[in-house]
């Protein structure tokens, strides 16, 4: 059936298999242009869609650096504040106990000072004992 089928286009005859032939051809030849001109599509889709504007979210970053660049500054400000605090504190127990011991000296002092001025007066009593005070 297919070798006694004839196919005139123009001037040119197609008797049997070469009417197969050719209608294979022409098809896959179709099919390659239409997935070219699909993908062609795609393609200039993909190029005329916009690129968001990302300078916002940039400058958003470089802030966002400085600002943990002086987080991280002010944190070592802490860190050595509170060794200086530990510090102080040590001095400033150290200074209490002085003062204690500096009040239990004057204390001291003040009673002994209390003890030579009564002697010393004994002493003048004896040696004047009919001067009135």
């Amino acid at each position: 059936m297919l070798t006694e089928t004839e196919l005139k286009i123009g001037d040119t005859k197609l008797k049997g298999v070469w009417i197969a032939i050719v209608l294979t051809i022409g098809t896959s030849i179709g099919g390659t242009v239409w997935t070219a001109s699909s993908l062609y599509s795609r393609l200039e889709a993909v190029e005329t869609r916009e690129i968001p504007d990302t300078s916002e979210i940039q400058t958003n970053l470089v802030e966002l650096g400085t600002n943990l660049k002086t987080i991280m500054e002010n944190q070592a400000q802490l860190v050595t504040l509170k060794d200086e605090v530990k510090e102080m504190k040590v001095a400033v127990d150290r200074a209490e106990i002085a003062t204690r011991d500096s009040e239990q000296v004057s204390e001291q002092l003040k009673k002994m000072t209390k003890e030579i001025e009564d002697l010393w007066n004994g002493l003048d009593y004896l040696a004047n004992p009919l001067r009135s005070e």
